[in-house]
């Protein structure tokens, strides 16, 4: 799915981006980033395409996402561990 068509369903939807990636815990940073690509993930456009379509049916899809309680997931791992702004301290060995 094209990010023009993404847009379009979001409309339909009547949610705008932030409020998407809100409610969905992606960061909407992460969101825009499929504009430059040009297109979505499989995922995202399904859950835009099942948003328009309950919004269009009159089902509240917010209500029933909330009620999820999804969480934002962190990056965890080598990479991304936080960066400490003071420097490690060495301890010189005890030598006698």
């Amino acid at each position: 799915m094209t990010f023009i068509e993404f847009k379009k369903l979001l409309l339909d939807a009547e949610i705008s981006l932030p409020k998407f990636s809100n409610l969905i815990k992606v960061s909407e940073k992460n969101i825009q980033s499929y504009k430059k690509k040009g297109e979505v993930p499989n995922t995202v456009a399904v859950i835009a395409t099942c948003f328009s379509v309950m919004n269009k049916n009159n089902i509240p899809y917010r209500l029933m996402i909330e009620e999820l309680k999804l969480e934002a997931k962190t990056k965890v791992g080598a990479g991304f561990k936080k960066k400490n702004k003071s420097p490690d301290v060495i301890e010189e060995p005890n030598i006698k």
